[in-house]
């Protein structure tokens, strides 16, 4: 069982630091595409809505995805002056807690979000601005993917806790 909890739990963090690494790449053009937005403005005075949007639409897609990223890579808020001290189990516990209750607001969020893009898609949503970016929809729709994501990371961390608490007690009661 616990083999099944690991591939299961190592396969969702691999999809995870997959989408993590494009998301990073993202963070690169998004450098690109602001240096150009200065550079032509103030050289050549030159700009669009359509690319100063851009900058937001890549800055939002960057921190969608980077959510579950930054989970995965242990990056997540915790007040470690108090875990620190907790024993393995206890540990073990509070993440099968958190991680599985970040699990279901995920789910939550992912659910909310569904009517919110599927009326944007209905409409076929762009921008409201002249020369804005069409298919607003799009940039809507990353918020149930990273949301779905989020979960997967989650589960796979309530996985690997589980892992850890059903090992730590069979330490614990002299089995091996």
């Amino acid at each position: 069982m616990l083999k099944i909890l690991d591939l299961v739990s190592d396969g969702a963090s691999c999809a995870v630091r997959f989408i993590g690494s494009v998301a990073a790449w993202s963070g690169l053009a998004l450098v690109l595409l602001v240096a150009f937005n200065v550079l032509a403005r103030y050289l050549f005075s030159y700009s669009t809505v359509g690319l100063q949007e851009a900058e937001w639409h890549l800055m939002a897609v960057a921190a969608l995805f980077g959510m579950s990223y930054g989970l995965n890579q242990g990056g997540e808020v915790r007040v470690d002056i108090f875990y620190a001290r907790y024993s393995p189990r206890a540990k073990a516990i509070i993440d099968v807690i958190g991680n599985a209750a970040l699990c279901i607001v995920a789910v939550y969020v992912v659910s909310l979000s569904i009517n919110y893009v599927t009326s944007s898609y209905a409409i076929m949503e762009g921008s409201p601005d002249p020369g804005g970016l069409p298919m607003r929809f799009l940039l809507k729709a990353a918020i149930p993917a990273a949301f779905v994501l989020l979960a997967l990371q989650a589960f796979a961390m309530t996985l690997r806790a589980i892992g850890e608490l059903t090992d730590t007690g069979s330490r614990h009661s002299g089995s091996a």
